[in-house]
């Protein structure tokens, strides 16, 4: 655990960052400026905020999102990174350098203290990703400080009157967010050139996928054994697992991710079970328990042997997703094929 900083340590970054303390503009500020591109308005989560120029120095917290800001080419505009219990592949993607080029702060949650000592003037995190009532870390919070704040798009609160999240399909989420902060950062055809090859990869993905006869059915399995955590249909495996040609057996869950009963899932009997690979408890553990659980005995997945990994940076929302399309394609391809 990291240590309080002082009373008097917190109050002088909270005048430098409260007060109106003007950030020196960088050769992006001043381009974008000149070309009349600020100030820009932006919705998020349903509020609109108008900025004035680029955010400086900005954190982000869990590994999807420091993804999105580096494959926009976004790392100078960086404080440092959150990425709590992460450990899976940082190497294979195009944007891997921005793990050497930005500071990890931290592999634990993110902290009012975390974000004052970086000297951060913006904050991109989610609900459940970093921004929770429980923790203090809300964006009235940050606001509070002098520090301004964006929210992951898959994680909204739908206003249904509880916690459950999600707002739009996922992958319509992703491209969202992925245009908000291409106008932010003034690097809209960074943006677009993400966006366009994205869908591009999805749909040679989806062109694999049969026309006719029926779709397996898939469940993801995030983690827990007394109640399973799923994906419901606004959260990013909803649309990986359809536009790879499956089915997933909790689309009617309207929210994103979630706790279930294995009876749901028993009688929905899932064709295949998706693994999300992360934190302490491997995959492989994962799949042990889920082919030693014996009311999963008779569900397909498990009598067939048809469980798939994928890495939790594919399957929250984050530039990995029209790969894990294409993966998953190619995995439920075999399905059918058998």
């Amino acid at each position: 655990m990291r240590a309080p900083r002082t009373a008097v340590s917190l109050l002088a970054a909270f005048a430098l960052t409260g007060c109106g303390a003007k950030v020196a503009e960088g050769p992006d500020d001043n381009t974008a400026k000149a070309s009349g591109r600020y100030p820009v308005t932006v919705e998020n989560c349903g509020l609109k905020t108008t900025y004035d120029k680029a955010p400086q120095r900005v954190v982000t917290n869990d590994v999807n999102m420091a993804e999105i800001m580096f494959a926009l080419g976004l790392e100078d505009h960086m404080a440092g990174y959150v990425a709590p219990d992460y450990k899976g592949d940082r190497t294979s993607v195009p944007w891997k350098d921005g793990y050497s080029k930005v500071e990890q702060l931290s592999d634990k949650e993110i902290t009012k203290e975390l974000v004052l000592d970086a000297k951060a003037d913006w904050v991109f995190a989610g609900w459940n990703y970093g921004f929770g009532e429980g923790s203090g870390v809300t964006p009235d919070a940050l606001k509070k400080l002098g520090v301004g704040s964006y929210v992951l798009t898959e994680s909204c609160h739908n206003g249904s009157g509880g916690k459950a999240r999600g707002v739009m399909p996922p992958l319509e989420a992703l491209y969202t967010d992925l245009e908000n902060l291409g106008r932010i950062f003034a690097v809209e055809d960074r943006a677009a050139k993400l966006i366009a090859d994205s869908k591009k990869q999805v749909a040679a993905a989806q062109a694999q996928v049969p026309r006719d006869g029926a779709r397996p059915k898939v469940f993801l399995y995030d983690s827990g054994q007394d109640k399973p955590t799923t994906a419901g249909a606004f959260a990013a495996p909803h649309d990986i697992i359809a536009k790879a040609g499956g089915e997933n057996v909790m689309k009617d869950l309207k929210d994103s991710w979630a706790e279930v009963g294995w009876e749901t899932v028993v009688e929905r009997a899932p064709d295949v079970i998706v693994i999300n690979n992360y934190g302490d408890v491997s995959a492989e553990q994962k799949k042990k328990f889920l082919t030693s659980y014996p009311p999963l005995a008779d569900v397909p997945a498990v009598r067939n042997g048809r469980i798939f990994v994928l890495d939790y940076a594919d399957l929250v929302e984050s530039p990995r997703n029209p790969a894990a399309v294409a993966a998953l394609a190619g995995y439920l391809k075999g399905v059918r094929g058998r």
